[in-house]
């Protein structure tokens, strides 16, 4: 991922340093089990760990592997340059080249959730701030875009929370899913190497033995892994979508912090765009698109082939990566979103009434009038509003056929905003608790 989308620290466990110090513990791992086990001589393992703080030469991995073709081997022959000959020959007893493979990029992809985690839990600290800072504000809801009932801008963000929740309990499923190691030789058999080996080697790594392999780790976990990210990604869109229309000039119930010295548009100097919220609808859509791609991986030809490699090594770190910035500027978004109460409330009674309409049309229904004739009723009063700008309790008062099943008092009533608000505390105890 390019830099201006990424954060040093989920960068950094996709770096090719970091990479080989994980294919050596998995290498060096292995050889103190086959050690433990009688496979090898100990003074040779013991060797081997004599490599513990060196830093790998990328660039001779490289040179190697233009010569052989094969990134593992490029990498046994570096450590043999390190460790001598003799200690090197048994490295990588029994084993392919696979096991090293995924279960590194297993490691690293639960390197990067925990990452993930800990951006969830600082988005889940805003939204959860800003739930409470703003439970009662009220501001008019939504549906098709268009004005609906009156809500309150608290539990627009404890909407946010409880999704983002959703998502990091999601995570937590994914993270566990992937946390599997095989140290289990060609086709997984464990034909020449103890399946002992594989437990000691997961074990100093946090994984867990993955139950069965081919010589592959089963790719429906890494299915299920990018798809938790990919509606992670969803959910960062959703609430940049409602940055955005509250932005919006004839909205402008909110809009995204602008700092001093902050320029909005090269060619308008008033413009005061929603560009961190379009970023994020942007960089939603990136790891969204590694999401068909693993589902595609599942299906691997027989008991292993490589056609999953290429995705893997691009969609393990962009998607990461990307959702590590996203998460953490959504977080920032959030900390630093600018409220108009005020705007809500003019929005709100932007059409004068209009929005109590259901409770006018239930409340002649209670009082013996058809369900149909009451909709009749209200409807042709709420028209006026839309068509002619009238105010819609002063519409109702004057019909005579809805005066007649209702009094003025029982009209005016059904105008009282609180109505609508009496039950946020309930919700919110749902989502937050008690």
């Amino acid at each position: 991922m390019i830099p201006r989308y990424s954060r040093p620290d989920m960068v950094a466990i996709w770096s090719p340093e970091t990479k080989f110090k994980i294919w050596y513990e998995i290498e060096a791992h292995a050889c103190d089990a086959m050690a433990d086990i009688g496979v090898i001589p100990r003074a040779n393992a013991d060797a081997v760990w004599k490599a513990r703080d060196v830093e790998f030469d990328v660039a001779r991995i490289d040179e190697i592997e233009a010569v052989t073709k094969h990134d593992v081997i490029a990498f046994l022959t570096h450590l043999a340059e390190h460790v001598g000959s003799d200690a090197a020959r048994f490295v990588h007893q029994g084993m392919t080249s696979s096991d090293v493979l995924d279960t590194c990029f297993n490691v690293q992809l639960v390197r990067a959730a925990d990452i993930l985690l800990a951006d969830m839990d600082a988005l889940l600290a805003a939204l959860k701030r800003r739930a409470f800072e703003h439970k009662d504000t009220v501001r008019i809801g939504r549906s098709h875009g268009i004005h609906a009932e009156p809500t309150t801008m608290g539990l627009t963000f404890a909407r946010f929370y409880a999704e983002m929740e959703r998502n990091k309990r999601r995570l937590l499923v994914a993270r566990e899913e992937i946390a599997t190691g095989a140290i289990s030789g060609a086709v997984g058999t464990f034909a020449n190497i103890d399946p002992a080996v594989e437990e000691h080697v997961c074990a100093k790594l946090g994984l867990t033995p993955e139950p069965i392999s081919t010589q592959v780790i089963p790719r429906d976990r890494h299915a299920a892994f990018f798809a938790a990210l990919g509606v992670v990604a969803s959910s960062i869109e959703n609430v940049a979508i409602e940055v955005r229309h509250m932005q919006r000039t004839e909205v402008l119930e909110a809009e995204e912090f602008f700092s001093p010295g902050q320029k909005g548009s090269s060619a308008m100097p008033h413009k005061r765009n929603p560009v961190l919220s379009e970023n994020l609808t942007g960089l939603a859509r990136l790891v969204r698109m590694a999401v068909v791609p693993a589902l595609e991986n599942v299906a691997l030809w027989h008991e292993r082939d490589i056609s999953h490699s290429s995705v893997e090594r691009n969609i393990g770190p962009d998607t990461t990566i990307t959702l590590d910035f996203a998460l953490f500027r959504l977080t920032g978004l959030i900390d630093k979103l600018v409220i108009y109460p005020e705007n809500m409330l003019a929005n709100m009674n932007k059409f004068r009434g209009l929005v109590m309409s259901q409770r006018v049309l239930l409340a002649l229904t209670q009082a013996g009038v058809s369900r149909e004739d009451s909709y009749k009723l209200v409807q042709r009063n709420a028209m006026k509003v839309w068509e002619h700008g009238a105010d819609f309790k002063t519409e109702l008062l004057a019909d005579p056929e809805v005066t007649a099943a209702l009094s003025p008092a029982e009209i005016e009533e059904k105008f009282d905003i609180g109505y609508h608000t009496k039950h946020v505390d309930t919700i919110f105890r749902r989502v937050f608790g008690a």
